[in-house]
């Protein structure tokens, strides 16, 4: 069910469903994206990494965080705009097989000039199914309000 503005406050959490990351998504997210880096794209070259094989881009996984985030529902519709993505951080890498889920908490909220929306600051975390935080950041949106009865 959609939320508004007013249905939000702080200190809420909200956790999404999860999906596994697939080769398909590392391939795919190369040709829209252009990074053929090879640590994403030659699993020869990957072995000669710290990591052993190859990872999932970084804004491939926080890509695959937004819409796990839309798929619970609470921004259907009521998300006006993002305004920004602040102190956002590559904790781990993401391994092609793991399987990621979201976490967001609500850290403020302020009202706007305009009675329509307001502003929501959240802190969003990428987990793996070790429950290792991946990566983290802090989203600031802008949400409409509830319209007024009979607008």
């Amino acid at each position: 069910m959609p939320m508004y503005f007013e249905d939000f406050e702080v200190g809420q959490r909200f956790t999404t469903p999860a999906r596994t990351v697939t080769e398909a998504d590392v391939v795919n997210f190369a040709g829209v994206s252009g990074d053929y880096n090879p640590i994403h794209t030659d699993a020869e070259f990957a072995k000669s990494t710290p990591f052993g094989q190859r990872i999932a881009h970084g804004l491939l996984v926080l890509s695959m965080l937004t819409g796990l985030r839309q798929r619970t529902g609470h921004f259907e519709g009521t998300v006006i705009a993002w305004l920004e993505i602040r102190n956002y951080k590559f904790l781990k890498p993401v391994l092609i097989g793991d399987t990621v889920r979201g976490e967001s908490e609500i850290l403020e909220k302020r009202e706007t000039s305009k009675p329509d929306r307001g502003i929501l600051v959240q802190r969003v975390r990428v987990y793996n199914q070790r429950g290792e935080v991946v990566q983290e950041g802090e989203f600031v949106t802008m949400v409409r309000r509830r319209p007024s009865p009979g607008a």
